[in-house]
């Protein structure tokens, strides 16, 4: 039977903007207040999904959430029509009206983390939400989340689904940002690989001084468990504090891994030899041929990392067995990560191309090429039974692209947050998508 990974998308939705609400983050926070394009930012995304398509890669779209969340500003305490909600949070908390607004559920490599069916003890393909715990505005996002992919995954022959895990800090989770599977074939039985930044309970591990550790140990150890996943597929690394501490939030803007291969920087982990010796043996026994590409501080330093955003891109299986880089035109634009990438691909190891995407709206905000994509490994009949609503077509580009240009602005500044028209506009827009993407009622208005 065929396999595939399947790379979900995150639609931008109508009120991305620039709230710099995401501390640690260098690019989120130095682009801070700056007026942003809700419509370039969708059409951008758009694009690189329906070049993906266009190249043979199977592509989905996940849905953007409802914002602003005036539920959410209803629990803490703001009262009235919905309109008079948004008014009241920008008068007396506009900190907390600009996170209601947040349109970080674009970012969906923290939507949740997968497991396909080869790795879990009961044959299905599990799916948890992240609890997105360390920041408020990402932490609202789980319910809609959970909703959205039961409406995408929903035979339960095939998916499994479970809530996010409980809201605390000792359980910090950040989704796929911070999970990698490596495996022969995408079918076969892999190893998970999950990156934590400290851990909640046990004092041997050491944290970041200055930015925090937004993964636990404990998380990874509770979704592994979630999944039915066995102690001789799965690896634990902690990622090093110190990179933490110079912007690298997720492992994914410091490493990325597909089939056999893990792309990293030599300052990424801490034991770094002892990691890679496991995730080679464990391989091995599944079938594997681990290979370890370590981009050196000498060539690319963190900041360069951080700041071009090397690692947070896709590296995807090419019909000739070679592998395919996706990256940011920032990579190009900074002439160290540029030569290392031209020196990469000339050597004789299995990335053999680079493909580089115009992504400045999601940039900005601190998310790249791999930010925008949940990757789900799926057999032939499993790829069959999800919803094909959501699975990028011809058409489907079309249509999407005539929404996007029918319903969002193309210039949303802070102040403009504070309109109540902006909601009539999001939840008019959302209305229509889920009719588009034939997800049924999943956002809380459809609901209530």
């Amino acid at each position: 039977m065929k396999s595939f990974e399947v790379n979900f998308d995150g639609l931008v939705g109508p009120t991305h903007n620039y709230g710099g609400l995401s501390y640690g983050n260098v690019a989120s926070q130095s682009n801070s207040q700056q007026a942003s394009n809700p419509k370039e930012a969708a059409l951008q995304g758009l694009a690189k999904m329906k070049a993906l398509m266009d190249m043979g890669f199977v592509q989905g779209v996940l849905a953007p959430q409802e914002r602003p969340d005036v539920a959410a500003l209803r629990s803490l305490g703001f009262t009235g029509s919905d309109a008079q909600v948004i008014e009241r949070a920008a008068k007396q908390a506009m900190p907390l009206l600009v996170a209601s607004c947040s349109a970080s559920s674009m970012w969906v490599a923290n939507a949740g983390t997968v497991s396909p069916s080869a790795d879990t003890a009961d044959g299905r393909v599990h799916f948890t939400a992240a609890n997105l715990n360390c920041k408020y505005h990402r932490s609202i996002e789980h319910p809609t989340t959970s909703r959205v992919l039961a409406a995408m995954f929903a035979d339960s022959k095939h998916f499994a689904h479970h809530p996010a895990l409980p809201a605390v800090a000792q359980f910090g989770d950040e989704g796929a940002a911070n999970h990698t599977r490596f495996c022969r074939e995408y079918g076969e039985a892999g190893v998970e690989f999950f990156v934590f930044g400290r851990s909640a309970f046990d004092t041997r591990y050491p944290a970041p001084q200055k930015y925090p550790a937004r993964q636990t140990l404990e998380a990874s150890q509770a979704v592994a468990r979630l999944h039915g996943l066995s102690d001789d597929g799965v690896v634990y690394a902690q990622q090093n504090p110190a990179v933490i501490d110079q912007g690298v939030f997720h492992n994914d803007v410091i490493a990325v891994g597909n089939g056999e291969v893990l792309f990293y920087h030599e300052d990424a982990f801490q034991g770094t030899e002892q990691m890679l010796a496991e995730l080679q043996g464990k391989l091995a026994k599944r079938g594997g041929n681990f290979q370890a590409i370590c981009v050196p501080r000498s060539k690319v330093a963190v900041e360069d990392a951080v700041r071009s955003y090397l690692f947070n891109s896709q590296l995807l299986n090419r019909a000739d067995g070679g592998m395919l880089l996706i990256v940011p035109e920032e990579c190009r634009a900074n002439p160290r990560v540029w030569a290392y990438l031209q020196e990469l691909t000339s050597a004789a190891g299995p990335v053999r191309e680079v493909k580089v995407f115009d992504l400045k709206q999601s940039m900005q905000n601190g998310g790249g090429p791999a930010c925008l994509r949940l990757r789900v490994a799926l057999k032939e009949n499993e790829l069959a039974a999800v919803n094909p609503g959501v699975i990028m077509t011809a058409p489907l580009y079309g249509t999407l692209t005539q929404w996007v240009d029918k319903h969002y602005r193309d210039s949303l500044r802070e102040s403009d947050l504070a309109d109540p028209q902006l909601l009539l506009e999001c939840r008019t827009a959302l209305d229509e998508l889920t009719q588009i993407l034939k997800l049924g009622s999943v956002y809380p208005f459809q609901i209530h």
